[in-house]
């Protein structure tokens, strides 16, 4: 819409006249309102401009080449507690995620913070030399009761999660995938991004239907993993420094101390909940070297352990 502004030379009755009106003092200033007001319409418009939320106006004619999303990750957690307790703890604690997934049947979605904005869901977080990844990542948080405690030796028994809950995460992901273009390969959970202190969503979590997806990369091919499995079978498991080291060069934070301590077992647990959840004890062993070793060599690699 384009509107020309009179000169100040020009005669306002004409104005008037070339509109059929007759107006005082009082019109006279109504009419100038009309036209300041028929100026801002034409500017609100005009797809070229916006403003920001705080009012000022801003000009979007071009829109620059180089750029993306600043998500980069996804990161997948258990709650530990029901809904009406998580919904309490993620709204109204130092702890938030982008998104609620309940236990309901059918199970809702809770958006709890813009994606725009950083939510507080994974802490000290480390993956690849990415650190404190809440800045750059969009957390889901599942309702789910984690592990009970069971027998004298206190084993930790993980509860499965519902088919209904997974048939409702798929596609959120996908969502959020596609509209960030977040690489499949950090897509994680908790557990592997601070292995310290968390093994959420656990071994339980179906991250095999998330490969047969396509929203992960594959699963280590079982041909190669049973082939340098009876290598390790045979020549025996290696060490644990080439633990530390394998762990490390696929993504996780562990110290290279060439030591069987502490932290090598917590990364190593997380590592098998995801990759060998049958058996997560955490103590290196040939299949869980296999599966790292897979992992991180490329097919057309050909030296040796």
């Amino acid at each position: 819409m384009n509107v020309v502004m009179p000169p100040e030379s020009f005669p306002l009755s004409r104005l008037r006249e070339k509109a059929g009106v007759r107006v005082g003092a009082t019109g006279r200033s109504a009419l100038i309102a009309l036209i300041v007001l028929l100026l801002g319409g034409c500017a609100a418009l005009d797809p070229r401009y916006t403003k920001t939320p705080g009012g000022v106006p801003i000009d979007i004619t071009y829109n620059s080449k180089g750029q993306d999303s600043r998500v980069l990750f996804l990161i997948l957690h258990y709650t530990v507690v029901d809904l009406p307790m998580s919904i309490k703890i993620l709204t109204e604690q130092e702890v938030s995620a982008h998104y609620l997934l309940s236990d309901e049947s059918p199970p809702r979605i809770f958006r709890l913070v813009d994606e725009s904005r950083r939510a507080w869901h994974s802490g000290p977080s480390v993956w690849k030399g990415h650190r404190m990844l809440n800045a750059s990542s969009i957390g889901i948080e599942i309702v789910h009761p984690g592990y009970r405690i069971v027998g004298p030796d206190k084993q930790r028994v993980f509860q499965p999660f519902s088919k209904e809950q997974i048939d409702a995460l798929i596609p959120l992901v996908k969502d959020i995938v596609a509209r960030h273009q977040i690489r499949p390969d950090r897509i994680l959970g908790h557990g592997e991004v601070s292995p310290q202190f968390k093994v959420d969503p656990g071994p339980t979590f179906p991250w095999a239907r998330l490969a047969a997806e396509g929203i992960l990369p594959p699963l280590p091919d079982a041909s190669r993993v049973a082939a340098r499995r009876a290598e390790f079978d045979t020549n025996g498991v290696p060490d644990i420094a080439w633990f530390q080291k394998m762990l490390a060069e696929h993504g996780y934070a562990v110290e290279q101390t060439g030591k069987s301590d502490e932290q090598t077992k917590n990364v190593l647990t997380n590592f098998q909940m995801r990759y060998r959840p049958s058996n997560h004890s955490g103590l290196p062993d040939a299949e869980s070297a296999a599966l790292l070793w897979v992992l991180t060599t490329p097919l057309d690699h050909k030296a040796k352990p």
